[in-house]
Parts: C-alpha cells; structure tokens; sequence
C-alpha cells in the first residue's frame, strides 16, 4: 500500500527521489555512489528515507542509511521516516537503527496516530502499538529509578546537615561506636570464658594493689563495724 502522494510518483524532478518512490533499487544505489546528496529533499521537505519509507522500501532505507542519510530527518510538517512508514519491515529497521517511536510531529501526531489515520495493515498497526507500550513501561522504569535516588539524595543530605547541626551528638556517637566495635572485636578473638577470667584476675590484681597501698584489707573495716 503506498502512502505517497499520487502526483509524487510521476512530478519529481530529482532523480534519487524518484528512484525512492519507484524502489529501483539499482538506480538509487548508482546515485549514491557517484556522490549523489542521500539528503536531498522535496518540496514538502522530504528526503529519499521518507518516500522509500512510505512506499515500503525497506532496502533502499538501508542503502540511503549506508550513506549518511540522517534518519532524524523531518519533512516541514515534522514527520519523520517513521511518520508515514505503514510496513512491518520497515518500521523495525528504522527504529532498530534508533528513530524513537513517540516522536510528535508539529500537529502532535505520532507515527501510530498517523498510521491508524491511515487506515495501515494490522500487522504494522500491533507493531507500532507494542513499541509504543515498551517505550512507554521503559520511561516509567526509568523515571522511578530516578525518583529513587533523588529521595536517596535527600535522605542522605537531611543525616548530613543534622550532624553538621550537632557536632558533639556525632563525635559522642562516633566515639561510642569506635568503642563499641573495639570491644567485639576483643571479645571475638580471646573468647568469651578468657575474656571474664582476665576480668577476674584484673579485679583480684585491683584488689591487691589496694591492700598494698593502703595496709587495709578490703571490706575490712565494715565487717570490724558488723562485730562490734
């Protein structure tokens, strides 16, 4: 089914264009190669990808691309390639090759809108419509992700201005848990029973220490207390 405009097919004066629009193949690949714009536009602000696009011709879309025609090209309506493009073939090798399938022209329509307008295959319709749905779940997907490192962001800035806010609750805090990671750390080499048994020998050496300093046995003086 053809998407060009009958006049098209017989009034243009630029050979590549019209090679585009017959699907001679042969002719557009001769053109190309002996320097021939891949570029080139119509009146309408077409180029040879748009009317071998819409025509279908899926191998001169290559070729074209093969030679530096730009694939982002709008027409002065601001359709692309993809805009008037209603076969399956090709629909997947323009967006394989990075065409975005959402893209608006400057009415607002987008290749699907314009597709269905048309009155398209229903092949190429479920296409259109699969890839819009991916597009679509793939910039929620991202936005989200997005959204989530932002409230990240966020989070981790609110902890930072409150420490900078209290700096004796940060360096009591960072002490307490330098402390607190030493110790397990202690206790996890020597063991829980030779950590409590270097506890009692330490509290018998304070106890002894104490008698030698000061002649007083401990305790000796409350149970002198409880005899009397």
């Amino acid at each position: 089914m053809s998407y060009v405009f009958i006049n098209d097919s017989s009034q243009c004066s630029v050979p590549l264009l019209q090679s585009c629009i017959d699907g001679d193949l042969g002719y557009a690949k001769r053109l190309l190669e002996s320097g021939c714009d891949p570029n080139i536009r119509d009146s309408r602000g077409r180029t040879g990808l748009h009317l071998a696009a819409a025509r279908g011709n899926v191998e001169i879309c290559r070729f074209l691309h093969k030679f530096g025609a730009d694939l982002l090209a709008t027409d002065y309506q601001g359709n692309t390639a993809l805009h008037l493009c209603g076969h399956v073939d090709t629909i997947q090798f323009l967006v394989s090759n990075g065409l975005k399938i959402d893209i608006c022209n400057h009415n607002g329509s987008t290749p699907l809108v314009l597709a269905k307008r048309r009155g398209v295959n229903k092949d190429a319709i479920r296409l259109l419509e699969s890839l819009e749905e991916q597009e679509v779940k793939g910039f929620n997907r991202g936005a989200h992700s997005k959204l989530e490192t932002m409230q990240m962001a966020e989070s981790e800035s609110a902890m930072e201005s409150h420490s900078l806010l209290n700096p004796n609750l940060q360096n009591s805090e960072g002490v307490l848990s330098s402390f607190r990671t030493t110790w397990q750390e202690f206790v996890e080499d020597l063991g829980f029973w030779r950590v409590l048994l270097l506890l009692v020998v330490i509290a018998l050496l304070s106890l002894g220490i104490a008698y030698y300093v000061s002649g007083v046995l401990p305790f000796a003086a409350n149970q002198l207390e409880l005899v009397h």
